[in-house]
């Protein structure tokens, strides 16, 4: 059973493998046409194995039919499998793949065979699955670093000391970028973001739900030092090398493999502490900015709110 829990933890294993799908360009359509031009010319496609993987549609089947419900159970428990393309590298390997995996949901081969056959393969599946991982891995390294580096070339675009990219898209009330109060290090702040790795794919983001907020104490050091660049209302691009962000391990809860580049959009939505720059801000007795054209919370001479 111990060659067979191996291959189990295979799904954990495609989470990795599954980040390099081909698509580069996708990740950065926020940015604009402009920019998604530029890396469109910077595809990372495999064009040797895109015959293996043609696409094929549900509605081969009836609607309703007895055949589209199966299609459906089937497509239902290959979603639990994953994507095995990212683990294959020719339609010889395909097709073996598939053979054992048929073999099994079929029952052609018993309990007693399949324990013997992982259990006589079982040091070369790890080896295989490490090799595959770390291949596609550099790959995704690879695609993340050249995307950084057309990210440097666009216009406006300004590298930090710490490689990470900051990319301007809009400016802040004002209608100028760089005119408005600014996080500093001490500083806690209100975004939303949309995280990206190479592939396009979504590994965090606040879209569709309250914005996050946080200590810049607390944040990768690319965010640290991007946000200490931008000013309240700003929205921006955040390309951030592995070094900045979660190094070789990747992220805790696995989201982010390591070595990956990140791509944020970012809208700093506001800087709630220790901030620098900008118009002054007048506090109520509440301790909050008071809206202009009032008096808010302010103290009279008895020490009570005015206009109470």
């Amino acid at each position: 059973m111990i060659a067979i829990a191996s291959v189990r933890g295979l799904s954990s294993l495609i989470i990795l493998l599954t980040c390099i799908s081909f698509h580069i360009t996708k990740c950065l359509c926020f940015i604009g046409t402009q920019s998604s031009t530029t890396f469109s010319n910077h595809l990372v496609v495999d064009k040797s194995r895109s015959h293996l993987f043609q696409s094929t549609e549900a509605s081969e089947f009836n609607a309703g039919s007895h055949e589209e419900l199966l299609y459906a159970l089937g497509v239902n428990l290959g979603r639990q499998l994953g994507d095995i393309r990212p683990l294959v590298e020719d339609s010889a390997e395909l097709n073996n793949m598939a053979k054992g995996i048929i073999d099994v949901v079929l029952g052609r081969l018993d309990e007693p065979s399949q324990a013997n056959l992982l259990m006589k393969r079982k040091d070369d599946i790890n080896e295989l699955l490490m090799s595959r991982s770390n291949n596609l891995k550099n790959q995704l390294m690879e695609a993340g670093r050249s995307m950084l580096e057309e990210m440097k070339k666009i216009d406006e675009s300004i590298v930090l000391p710490s490689g990470t990219v900051l990319h301007p898209l809009e400016p802040g009330p004002s209608g100028t970028f760089g005119d408005g109060t600014r996080p500093t290090a001490a500083s806690s702040v209100k975004v939303h973001y949309h995280g990206t790795l190479p592939n396009a794919s979504t590994f965090d983001t606040t879209s569709g739900g309250e914005p996050a907020t946080f200590a810049l104490g607390q944040i990768i050091p690319g965010w640290k030092e991007g946000l200490q660049k931008i000013c309240e209302g700003e929205t921006v691009m955040f390309g951030i090398p592995p070094e900045a962000g979660y190094g070789d391990e990747g992220s805790p809860d696995g989201r982010v493999p390591g070595g990956a580049t990140l791509f944020f959009k970012v809208q700093l939505l506001e800087v709630l502490s220790a901030g620098v720059g900008g118009t002054p801000k007048l506090l109520g007795a509440n301790g909050q900015p008071m809206d202009s054209g009032g008096s808010g919370g302010l103290l009279g001479a008895d020490g009570r709110p005015m206009g109470s």
